[in-house]
């Protein structure tokens, strides 16, 4: 008999390993599990890396709807574009071994290649190269179910005249990678794959980690989700596609032993990290946030070293914080929806921001109720200090009314940074309206009136 999700999440989401912390599955279990049943998502899989160890993995759901057949923390789920770090890394280490420069030129390698005496390495690692990408799409097109072969994509893509100068400008594209990893064979003749194995994946007790074509019984299955209805076996893209670009398969708790060696150094040298992590800049001297194979940024103000995944019927999302000593692993098994990205910046602040959570619903409640007030001209002057009330006179209000009442409904309100200044808590909302987004510019008293709530105009 097929267990119900509620059973599923309350029974299955067991952890692996014995070092699981009791306060982390306080503060993450339950947000996790209603995260889940809010999206709809058949599964959703969890690791956390804290002071450098894993310190939680746990699996919610269902690894597989037909068969009624939970997910665990050993279930393992196609990890897309996130493989891209691990391409970057065999690059590294064969440029340690003094075999390959990430500035040596394609054409020592592929000479026949659009530009290839022009474009470097290290310019396809960091998406700068101009090659066009090969897959943009975020739906299975028909040609993806037929197999291919990583020659014939750069047959097809890598000799169409590039996309912008080598170096001028960043876009992403998965031929890079293609062309990369085809790169990475010919110097190290042995198989991408192999040499992941041999030199990354068995070294850290990755065992779960290869290729997501050799699929395994207990693997999640893939489902997609057409506009906001229920999931639906997803088709899987055919052999060669994704080779060097988006073609591994693991648990989050794998995943999280890479970002422990990327928080320890571990398998490259120190000056191979830095060149891994560190960001590119266009030949004007522009920002790309991205490094090889790795975007960077922040959340918060804590540093991120971070890469997302999709592939048909899995998302996937890794972000290191290595001012945390810490790391956060969330994978999905369905695609189409927008969960792993708001979870993984969910837990990444209870777990590592705890004197800043995030905004609790009691919060977005109020912002919203005050901001659906405004709409209607009017406020509940009890909630608000003596300056704001004098803010808010009738030519105010009018003003709201009449401004606000054109957007149509109000879909939703979430914060977006908070922060202190002038002894008040200052936070910032993004409300999102039938017609128009707007922001939200808002300071909250100690006592928890509210000095101010403008609404500002985006673009």
């Amino acid at each position: 008999m097929t267990r119900s999700l509620a059973a599923v999440l309350l029974c299955c989401a067991l952890p692996l390993a014995a070092q699981q912390s009791p306060e982390l599955d306080r503060k993450l279990t339950a947000k996790i599990a209603e995260s889940l049943t809010a999206s709809g998502v058949p599964s959703v899989s969890v690791a956390v890396v804290e002071s450098g160890r894993l310190a939680y993995s746990r699996a919610f759901g269902y690894a597989d709807i037909s068969k009624g057949r939970a997910a665990d923390a050993a279930t393992r789920y196609a990890v897309g574009s996130v493989s891209k770090q691990f391409t970057a890394a065999a690059l590294l280490l064969l440029e340690e071994q003094g075999k390959l420069s990430l500035d040596d030129k394609v054409a020592k390698y592929f000479p026949d290649l659009t530009r290839a005496g022009d474009v470097t390495i290290r310019q396809l690692l960091s998406h700068t190269s101009g090659y066009e990408d090969y897959a943009p799409q975020d739906y299975m097109i028909p040609e993806w179910a037929g197999p291919t072969t990583p020659q014939a994509v750069l047959d097809r893509w890598a000799k169409k005249p590039l996309n912008f100068e080598p170096g001028t400008r960043w876009q992403y594209s998965n031929t890079n990678y293609v062309l990369a990893a085809e790169i990475f064979e010919k110097v190290a003749g042995q198989p991408l794959l192999a040499f992941l194995a041999e030199k990354i994946f068995r070294p850290l007790d990755m065992s779960s980690a290869g290729d997501c074509q050799a699929a395994a019984p207990a693997d999640a299955v893939a489902y997609t989700r057409y506009a906001t209805g229920p999931p639906r076996p997803a088709e899987r893209e055919g052999s060669g596609w994704y080779f060097g670009a988006g073609e591994l398969c693991m648990t989050p708790s794998d995943l999280a032993r890479w970002d422990i060696a990327i928080l320890q150094k571990k398998i490259l040298s120190a000056r191979s990290y830095d060149e891994f992590t560190r960001e590119m800049k266009l030949n004007n001297g522009d920002f790309t946030h991205y490094a090889l194979g790795l975007q960077t940024g922040d959340l918060r103000g804590m540093p991120t070293i971070s890469h997302s995944g999709e592939v048909s019927g899995f998302l996937a999302s890794n972000t290191v914080f290595p001012n945390r000593g810490g790391a956060v692993v969330v994978l999905s098994n369905q695609d189409g929806v927008d969960l792993i990205g708001p979870l993984s910046r969910q837990i990444a602040e209870l777990v590592f921001l705890p004197d800043r959570p995030p905004a609790s619903d009691q919060e977005i409640r109020e912002v919203r109720s005050i901001l659906e007030g405004l709409g209607r001209g009017k406020i509940d002057r009890n909630m608000f200090t003596a300056n704001a009330n004098s803010y808010f006179d009738d030519t105010v209000l009018g003003d709201y009314r009449t401004s606000l009442t054109v957007l149509g409904e109000l879909k939703s309100v979430s914060r977006v940074v908070e922060s202190l200044r002038g002894g008040m808590i200052h936070r910032t909302y993004r409300a999102e309206y039938e017609k128009k987004t707007v922001g939200l510019n808002v300071y909250v008293m100690p006592g928890g009136l509210y000095e101010q709530f403008l609404v500002v105009a985006q673009n």
